[in-house]
């Protein structure tokens, strides 16, 4: 089937031959999981290792695929181009110079819109502008929810297939059974605090409630580099604060650095509840995780996280915290204790479902 759009008239192989995706990134957990684990057409060329990256490492940012001359050179050599993420850095301009390139060689653009403002943009402006060049110059829009699609239809009037977010966890992990344990455990990561995390509003006031929920006990982990003055993710006062917080009994504060995913699954699998203290975005891998492994997530307000998996929702977003719904969300959690897990045959499945409707939107395009 050909399908003509901003790239053109292209010639589509035979069907039963490789679809060759230039996916940007491919070594992602979320792009791992769009083909089945025994694979199928689509091949998904490796991540071209950066300038001055390591020898052996799987860093894929900045994301060479994103040079026009790259895809000049590298025409031959896939069918589709699949945007995801990591053109945080690209100009407007050099999008528009990478959709040149795509389309003087003839090939499609899939871009799947995970984040419509960015979670580490303070301002939204410049993700706008982005998403001005990428939403209408791509070829297929893909998203995650509903709700994303329909802000995409409204502002760009575009269509946007939804597809849900595959499980994040591998298939070992869905299965491992959930420790037992007397305390109910409610966890916040600040991980380094990116701009569109505000958690010490939400602290405050989780600390407050947790005295009345008995055997309830507070994390709050953070990365040591919010407290390095040169550090480029330096938060002054948030560790001072959370210590003494800590010192008074009203927590449990964790620093460390980054987990791996083992320490991740450990960690969150401990958790009776995991609030994610964001006041905007878009989507979470993070929630995905806390579904595959059964932890209760307290989502707020802002993006579609609520239409993502099941979760409690209080209000937060720019105009700030809603703090009696945090404590209306807090206590029903405790006093339901909902078992929301995924179910291990069901994400399987999905995962073959998602991963058919991809080799379907590329061949439509070839």
């Amino acid at each position: 089937m050909n399908a003509e759009g901003p790239g053109g008239c292209r010639q589509a192989p035979e069907s039963t031959g490789a679809i060759r995706v230039a996916s940007v990134p491919a070594d992602h957990v979320y792009v791992r999981h769009l083909s089945p684990p025994d694979g199928d057409r689509v091949t998904r060329l490796e991540d071209p290792r950066p300038c001055g990256a390591p020898s052996g490492s799987q860093q894929w940012w900045p994301p060479v695929m994103l040079d026009p001359g790259w895809v000049d050179e590298h025409a031959d050599a896939f069918d589709v181009f699949h945007l995801h993420f990591g053109f945080d850095a690209q100009t407007p301009g050099a999008l528009e110079e990478l959709l040149a390139a795509l389309r003087r060689n003839g090939k499609p653009l899939v871009y799947t819109v995970h984040d419509l403002v960015n979670p580490h943009h303070a301002d939204e402006n410049e993700h706008r502008a982005q998403l001005d060049v990428l939403i209408p110059g791509a070829d297929r829009l893909i998203t995650l929810t509903p709700g994303a699609a329909q802000e995409i239809a409204a502002r760009w009037g575009r269509t946007a297939t939804v597809l849900p977010h595959p499980h994040v966890v591998e298939p070992d992990g869905l299965v491992r059974p959930r420790p037992r344990h007397d305390t109910f455990t409610v966890g916040l990561h600040a991980k380094s605090i990116r701009p569109n995390m505000d958690p010490l509003p939400v602290v405050r006031v989780l600390a407050d409630v947790l005295p009345e929920l008995p055997g309830a006990v507070l994390r709050v982990d953070c990365h040591p580099d919010v407290d390095d003055p040169a550090s480029h993710w330096y938060a002054p006062g948030v560790l001072d604060e959370l210590r003494g917080m800590s010192r008074e009994g009203r927590l449990e504060l964790s620093v460390h650095d980054y987990f791996d995913d083992d320490a991740l699954w450990d960690y969150l699998i401990g958790l009776d509840v995991s609030v994610l203290p964001y006041r905007f975005g878009t989507h979470s891998g993070w929630l995905e995780a806390c579904y595959d492994l059964g932890t209760t997530v307290v989502a707020p307000s802002c993006g579609f996280y609520a239409q993502q998996r099941p979760c409690f929702v209080y209000g937060h977003d720019r105009q700030g915290l809603d703090a009696a719904s945090l404590r209306d969300a807090l206590h029903t959690a405790y006093e339901e204790r909902p078992a929301r897990r995924a179910d291990p045959l069901e994400r399987g499945a999905e995962r073959m479902r998602i991963a058919r409707a991809h080799e379907i939107t590329y061949q439509e395009l070839l």
